[in-house]
């Protein structure tokens, strides 16, 4: 819904302003430049935005990745104690195959969150364009 309505107030600051750009080759005294000036301010002021909402996400999910790593490290000395410790080699194989079964489930639930974590990033990172694009098409329309 965000990236529809982004494009859709994209397409009309587009046109209108792509309007406004060709009056002015027409009738130089006529250009809008307030409007040409807000074309730059707004678009840096909103991909700072993004870029800060973003760099937030990214060492949070970093963060996390770090520790779960240490954390799979941990278990493995772990599980590598148990099955140098086992005494048959059944019992080996049985601490061996625990540690490969934690270790899938861990991925596995690794991969939802980290999914998760990138959607919200996403969404983030295209909340202050989408409202800027939003604002200027209505601001735009009322000219």
């Amino acid at each position: 819904m965000l990236g529809a309505e982004l494009l859709n107030a994209s397409a009309q600051v587009i046109a209108a302003r792509t309007g406004r750009m060709v009056q002015g080759l027409t009738d130089p005294a006529g250009q809008d430049l307030a409007e040409l000036s807000l074309m730059t301010t707004e678009k840096t002021e909103a991909l700072a935005a993004a870029a800060a909402a973003l760099s937030v996400r990214a060492g949070a999910v970093g963060e996390r990745l770090g520790q779960a790593a240490l954390d799979e490290g941990a278990r493995a000395m772990q599980a590598a104690t148990e099955i140098a410790c086992a005494l048959t080699p059944a019992a080996a194989a049985q601490a061996q195959f625990r540690y490969a079964l934690g270790w899938w489930s861990r991925a596995a639930g690794q991969t939802l969150t980290l999914s998760a974590e990138l959607t919200q990033a996403q969404t983030a990172a295209l909340t202050p364009i989408h409202k800027t694009a939003v604002a200027n098409a209505k601001r735009l329309r009322k000219r």
